[in-house]
């Protein structure tokens, strides 16, 4: 739409009809009376949205007499809220050495999650993903549900149109292909968004950021990624790169990385570099491996010394970023978490030391409390993006494209 044109008497329905559905989701149960207060829409046409999205099956009318309230004027009114399991949204997360799915509906209710650990012998097995999404959707379908988009998150840079694969040095993935494949087993519109950019979204919205103004998310698996979050929205960058951390030039200046360069911070903090400095094997998913680490390292001195480094190395790290972003809080996910201090408290030390000035403040470290599938519950509620900014309309007959 040109900006010096107003938007089509259609688009404006979608928008308010969003409008309302974003109300009801970030700010829960509101009578007609109480949601045209929230959206500075008129009553009548709340009651007009309301009817339309009840309809298609999106939000309910609560008929308990608990629950009736007295609207502004008139007769008391009965609280609308979203009725999720209708519409859902699938979030996948392609990585390394595992696979996984979530499934979250539109009142952001997790109603399905999986992962599966994936034997790469040297490539990336695309077909454990989209047999994954597969047996996902097909389940969506025989509960009756209405899939409106699905995401990808991948460890990767991700070009603008969000399909795109531009750079994945642990993957070897390139090009439009994942998204073409997923989509074409889905049926409905697929994204393909950075792993980083996906888990921090879900830490921002049901994880351990929540609250947070600003926040900074780091994976840990074998590569090492950032998302930011700024007020509950992803900063992303011109190009839609912005988080790309893990090849700062920081830590051991001799490790090799994936990527054939020697020095990136995820060479020294890693995964895969945290295995080979203990001699241990990894296991089925990162947090498996870590917390089998964890334990050794209440036995072994060595073990805890090379956790030590890791965590000075990771603070390291965040006293640049800090410096940069000044971030409220940072989370971090996947394989720190099992450690938690044994990384944490030498990250804390070493950060105190680094920050330039005393008038800075440390952000707050946090360990992620969603699990190996935060990017993909991220991802997920990114597969709602259409329908809370307006550009799918549920009511419509088009909406249903994703049923089989």
């Amino acid at each position: 739409m040109s900006a010096d044109r107003p938007a089509s008497t259609e688009r404006l329905r979608r928008q308010n009809a969003a409008l309302v559905l974003r109300s009801l989701r970030q700010l829960g149960p509101a009578t007609r009376a109480e949601l045209a207060q929230r959206t500075a829409l008129a009553k009548a046409t709340v009651g007009v949205i309301v009817a339309g999205l009840e309809e298609a099956g999106a939000v309910t009318e609560s008929s308990a007499e608990s629950e009736v309230r007295s609207g502004a004027r008139g007769r008391p009114g009965r609280p609308v809220a979203l009725r999720g399991e209708p519409w859902v949204g699938l979030g996948l997360e392609l990585n390394v050495d595992y696979v996984a799915a979530v499934v979250l509906d539109l009142a952001g209710q997790v109603r399905l999650t999986e992962t599966r650990p994936v034997a790469l012998d040297g490539g990336v097995d695309e077909a454990a993903l989209t047999g994954l999404a597969r047996d996902v959707t097909a389940r969506c379908r025989a509960a009756g549900q209405v899939l409106v988009g699905a995401t990808v998150a991948v460890p990767a840079l991700v070009r603008g149109d969000d399909r795109t694969v531009a750079w994945a040095p642990n993957l070897g993935v390139e090009g439009p292909g994942l998204a073409d494949g997923v989509e074409a087993l889905v049926g409905a519109p697929v994204r393909v968004l950075n792993d980083a950019n996906c888990a921090a979204y879900a830490e921002s919205h049901h994880g351990a950021a929540v609250g947070a103004e600003h926040a900074l998310y780091l994976t840990g698996t074998v590569g090492i990624g950032a998302g930011i979050v700024d007020r509950g929205e992803l900063v992303r960058g011109a190009a839609g790169f912005a988080g790309e951390v893990g090849h700062m030039p920081i830590g051991d200046s001799s490790a090799r990385c994936g990527c054939g360069r020697q020095g990136c911070w995820e060479a020294s903090i890693g995964l895969h570099a945290v295995l080979a400095a203990v001699g241990m094997p990894e296991l089925d998913t990162p947090l498996e491996t870590a917390a089998a680490v964890a334990e050794r390292a209440a036995l072994d001195p060595g073990v805890r010394a090379v956790l030590t480094r890791v965590g000075e190395d990771v603070g390291l790290g965040l006293a640049m970023l800090a410096g940069v972003l000044d971030p409220e809080v940072v989370v971090l996910g996947g394989y720190f978490v099992p450690l938690g201090e044994l990384v944490l408290a030498p990250a804390r030390a070493t950060l105190d030391r680094r920050l330039a000035s005393a008038a800075q403040v440390r952000p707050e470290l946090r360990l992620s409390t969603l699990g190996i599938q935060a990017a993909a519950l991220g991802a997920a509620e990114q597969a709602f993006a259409d329908v809370f900014a307006g550009d799918l309309d549920l009511t419509a007959r088009e909406a249903s494209a994703g049923e089989a």
